[in-house]
């Protein structure tokens, strides 16, 4: 007897584990099929996302401007047209130091390649001009021999380019009608959904337009921060143009991994071609020490109390979204993690255990509050009164 229910257990078990992992790989495919439909769907997803974050940099004066009496439509076009000008000034303010101070350029990038060949020249490389000469010509015979290979990479590069161009248009006009018809976007999808959708849906976007706005404002701290430090730095080693390379690092900052080795390459190069191996290295080490701070102190910090994220759990997403989707997945990791609490931590709000006992000055379980909202209605309020 005791033999036949330790199997009927045990076949219980094996039972209720075949049906939990059934559910778990249902669930695993699911997802499998929605990343799918995603990256076929990255052409349309990526200007959403990127006129998204836009919007939340730029809605604040947006607001201001409509609680003021102007027009939705007059408003969000003068913001719009700021933000341009703000990008193309930013442009302005890298290039035209950089061209006034290129024939310097020039001339210290000629130094330090000459610098250079002499070093080779002499001890332990001893590397003549002979063997420098052959060492172009042979590089000239690979070029000649891959020129097909050369093409074929410089037209992806265009394509490349020309997309670029065609997102970042399409973001703007996304951005504008995000400004302007914004607002209008809840109370419609109240409209549209039934029953408890009605309420809980615009309560979740609502949060997840709070998290996306931390996230851009976090992000924007950061790299004030590393231009902040990274031009006092390049400041007090002397080195020229300090002001456009922090610009350029507050801008790179928004794209992570890339725009942070980008925007240290070019300050070194600058440092090595005006003032000398000595200063260059100065300011890697600068660098490298500032981008060590802003990678697992700063931004972990900032971003953890912005996004109610703990610092781990940011740097581990950043990891996981670089490894599976490259640079755009370190950009979307943060806010995407961001989100995924959101959720969560709603779901877990809405179905919490209503059979505990109430607490001091609480109702008592499934007696709701009198004057207590429903749940998103406090959100269509809020944002009602923002559209007027």
């Amino acid at each position: 007897m005791p033999a036949t229910l330790n199997a009927s257990k045990t076949r219980t078990a094996l039972r209720t584990s075949a049906r939990i992992s059934l559910e778990m790989l249902l669930v695993v495919v699911i997802i499998a099929v929605a990343l799918w439909i995603l990256g076929q769907m990255w052409s349309v997803i990526w200007p959403l996302v990127i006129a998204l974050l836009l919007t939340t940099l730029t809605w604040p004066v947006t607001r201001f401007l409509r609680r003021h009496g102007w027009h939705p439509t007059l408003a969000a076009s003068v913001v719009t047209v700021l933000f341009l000008l703000v990008a193309a000034g930013t442009v302005v303010l890298i290039a035209v130091p950089v061209a006034s101070q290129s024939g310097e350029l020039a001339t210290g990038v000629g130094n330090g390649i000459k610098q250079l060949r002499d070093w080779a020249a002499g001890p332990p490389l001893n590397i003549g001009d002979e063997q420098v000469s052959k060492a172009l010509d042979t590089a000239a015979a690979r070029i000649q021999s891959s020129v097909g290979s050369i093409v074929t990479a410089t037209l992806t590069g265009v394509g490349t380019v020309v997309n670029g161009l065609v997102t970042t248009v399409l973001a703007l006009f996304l951005m504008f009608f995000f400004l302007k018809d914004g607002p209008r976007f809840l109370p419609w999808l109240t409209r549209q959904l039934p029953g408890r959708l009605a309420t809980d849906v615009p309560a979740l976007a609502s949060h997840s337009w709070d998290t996306l706005g931390s996230f851009v404002r976090s992000q924007a701290f950061v790299g004030l921060l590393d231009a902040v430090f990274i031009g006092l730095g390049l400041w007090i080693v002397g080195v020229p143009l300090v002001l456009p390379l922090a610009v350029l690092t507050f801008v790179s900052a928004f794209i992570p991994i890339i725009g942070a080795l980008f925007a240290g390459f070019v300050a070194v190069l600058i440092a090595l071609v005006s003032n000398g191996l000595t200063d260059a290295l100065i300011v890697l080490a600068i660098i490298v020490a500032v981008q060590q701070l802003e990678g697992n102190v700063f931004q972990p910090m900032v971003q953890s109390r912005g996004l109610g994220l703990h610092a781990g759990v940011i740097l581990l997403a950043v990891t996981l979204g670089g490894s599976l989707a490259g640079i755009v997945g370190s950009l979307l990791a943060v806010p995407v993690a961001a989100l995924i609490a959101v959720f969560w931590n709603y779901l877990h709000e809405q179905l919490s255990d209503p059979s505990r006992e109430p607490g001091p000055g609480e109702p008592a379980p499934g007696k709701p509050e009198p004057d207590k909202p429903k749940p998103g209605a406090t959100v269509l309020a809020k944002k009602a009164a923002e559209e007027t």
